[in-house]
């Protein structure tokens, strides 16, 4: 695949999309009707960061509702987004920020919240005491293994086929682009 095949998608591929939409809007409630429903032939920069901020709120949704069911009430999404971000890694906070998109200050509050809550320790480097690496605990393994589970449930509901597993590849693949490209807008004027 050609990098500007990237932003365009076989007319097959497009018109199965159109008719998933459009079947997907008419039985979801909450989801865009008639006017709002954007024609995907006509998709700008701007409504896909708009879908892609709805669809990162309610995936968040989706952790909060997995959480609740674990019974844990003592994190919430975005400490869990961290704990899935670490992985089986040991990583400074650095690391961690390159990993994702957080601001400083609240990788620091949401750390201080997981590390009271066992989920991670915090070992301080031995060349510099004001660094740490950070590791999941038994605690953090177990509930990250408990989410990735049932991410897969619901990735197994979603995906159906090569068709959509070539779809998500595609949407990855489109994304990652626009990140490269929005994150070195600002620094070299493009």
């Amino acid at each position: 695949m050609k990098e500007n095949d990237v932003f365009s998608l076989p007319m097959e591929l497009n018109d199965d999309l159109s008719f998933q939409t459009s079947q997907t809007a008419q039985t979801q409630p909450g989801l865009p009707q008639g006017p709002e429903l954007v024609d995907l032939q006509q998709v700008t920069y701007f409504e896909l960061a708009r879908l892609m901020e709805r669809a990162s709120r309610r995936f968040s949704g989706l952790i909060r509702a997995e959480l609740t069911k674990l019974r844990v009430d003592d994190i919430g999404p975005a400490q869990a987004m961290i704990l899935l971000a670490i992985g089986d890694s040991e990583l400074s906070v650095a690391e961690l920020l390159d990993r994702g998109h957080y601001v400083g200050s609240n990788v620091s509050y949401y750390l201080k919240q997981l590390g009271d809550g066992d989920y991670i320790d915090r070992v301080a480097s031995q060349r510099d005491k004001r660094s740490a690496r950070i590791k999941l605990t038994e605690k953090g393994r177990q509930l990250r293994a408990n989410l990735r589970d049932a991410a897969m449930t619901y990735e197994r509901a979603v995906n159906r086929g090569d068709q959509d597993q070539r779809m998500l590849e595609t949407a990855f693949q489109t994304l990652h682009q626009l990140e490269l490209a929005w994150g070195s807008g600002p620094r070299y004027g493009v």
